[in-house]
């Protein structure tokens, strides 16, 4: 059986360009034929700051958005984030799906799609991946990293990568299957 990457679109804003890089990557990771590979919009869980009576790590959830946010998370191997940067800062629609779980997130790979103006969202990133180490996930270090974005998307609101971008997500695929395969045994 395939393992599972997620790609997910992190940021909720309305005109976001997130959905288009989100199914650039999605069809990549299809095309690496390594994964099974899934597109996940954080958007179709609308989840509220955080509302479960109960501490994550007990998975005692009360709530149907989170219940559909636990199935989701848990049935990953490995993740791909596709990022923007809010005020040097990873977006809070991020920060808040991270902490409505903790144990269906650990011992699995990360990588970070980012986007953003001149930085491309690398800032946002450094500060992710601290978050996600505490969710004892393993962030890569090789990542996508996509500057002043809106010159990158097309008219029918395509993102059209060039070269070193396309490069640099067959890289970090090849990393976060090897990974992903790798801890495989501490998540049984």
């Amino acid at each position: 059986m395939a393992l599972e990457l997620q790609t997910i679109i992190v940021s909720t804003r309305p005109g976001r360009v997130g959905p288009a890089i989100g199914a650039w990557f999605h069809e990549r990771a299809t095309q690496h034929g390594k994964f099974a590979a899934k597109l996940i919009d954080l958007a179709d869980f609308n989840l509220p700051i955080y509302d479960e009576p109960h501490h994550p790590r007990l998975r005692n959830y009360e709530k149907e958005h989170t219940k559909r946010w636990s199935q989701s998370v848990a049935s990953a191997d490995a993740y791909v984030f596709v990022t923007p940067e809010f005020n040097y800062c990873p977006p809070p629609s991020f920060v808040n799906a991270l902490n409505y779980l903790y144990q269906e997130w650990n011992y699995k790979p990360c990588g970070f799609v980012s986007y953003g103006g001149v930085s491309g969202g690398l800032r946002a990133v450094q500060m992710e991946k601290q978050l996600v180490t505490t969710l004892k996930m393993m962030p890569m270090v090789e990542g996508v990293m996509i500057p002043m974005v809106a010159a990158l998307i097309d008219e029918e609101k395509r993102f059209r990568p060039y070269e070193l971008i396309e490069e640099s997500a067959t890289v970090m695929l090849d990393e976060l299957y090897k990974w992903a395969a790798a801890l495989k045994p501490l998540r049984a």
